[in-house]
């Protein structure tokens, strides 16, 4: 509050210098369905969040699947049945409620064209986008990076691909054209960037995502409803910026509470 106190009245906390900015940090991967269903249902909360010009998100990097090969992506549904060791239809049924979940967010998956990847290199991309663009840069990356993949059977696993999603994001307006963004993959930049978020998810004891963290003092894992992440965000908040009450000076000035009234 930047009005002036009146002078028979103290503040039980010193003046501030405005609400403390939130940082939201989410760990996900470019490969997980409910990553991409709990990023929607996170900018809902968000976007009706009254402080949301006081909230920074930071996209971090989980690998679910490290050791999967790097190149060129094969069929998903092939890769869950070796991964998994699941029958065919069993990956079918479980493909078939997250899409159904999905479409409850207005994003239309198709596992018939869904190719499995190795997602380190999109990872280091991100990084790239925030440091070059900032959050929001980072963010239509990543909003790209999944719909390319979950929505429309794009091939994340070749260099080919994530360049044209890097400039479909909107590298070009930061600088990077489509060689840069090619020399950032044909070179090592940001990889220790993507390890080090997997460090601090481990310190975290991030086992599963999504894992959306606030100030890295209250968390939510999991696609919850948008009112769990609306919950998440208030709650950080008041903790944060809790309310200065002003004490009067003037003893007559006295309160109703819910039951009595003093008169």
């Amino acid at each position: 509050m930047s009005s002036t106190t009146p002078t028979d009245l103290t503040r039980d906390t010193e003046a501030g210098a405005g609400p403390r900015t939130l940082h939201v940090e989410v760990w996900s991967d470019i490969a997980c369905p409910w990553c991409y269903i709990g990023k929607r249902r996170f900018a809902r909360a968000l976007d009706a969040f009254a402080h949301r010009e006081h909230v920074r998100v930071t996209w971090r990097s989980y690998e679910l699947s490290p050791s999967a090969p790097t190149g060129p992506g094969r069929p998903e549904i092939d890769a869950l049945v070796e991964h998994k060791g699941l029958r065919a239809d069993q990956v079918r049924e479980m493909f078939a409620h997250v899409t159904a979940v999905a479409a409850g967010e207005d994003l239309a998956y198709d596992f018939e064209r869904a190719l499995s990847f190795n997602t380190f290199d999109a990872h280091r991309l991100v990084h790239v986008a925030a440091k070059v663009g900032g959050a929001a840069l980072a963010d239509a990356l990543v909003e790209t990076l999944f719909s390319a993949h979950f929505e429309h059977g794009r091939d994340l696993g070749t260099a080919d691909t994530l360049v044209e999603l890097a400039r479909t994001a909107g590298f070009g307006a930061a600088g990077l054209d489509d060689e840069a963004v090619r020399a950032v993959l044909d070179g090592d930049r940001a990889a220790d960037a993507v390890r080090a978020d997997e460090a601090q998810a481990r310190m975290l004891g991030v086992q599963g995502v999504p894992f959306v963290v606030v100030d890295r003092r209250v968390a939510v894992s999991g696609a919850q409803p948008a009112e769990v992440f609306t919950q998440l965000l208030e709650t950080a908040w008041r903790e944060a910026n809790p309310l200065t009450v002003l004490t009067g000076t003037d003893g007559d000035a006295s309160t109703c509470t819910d039951d009595s009234c003093a008169i």
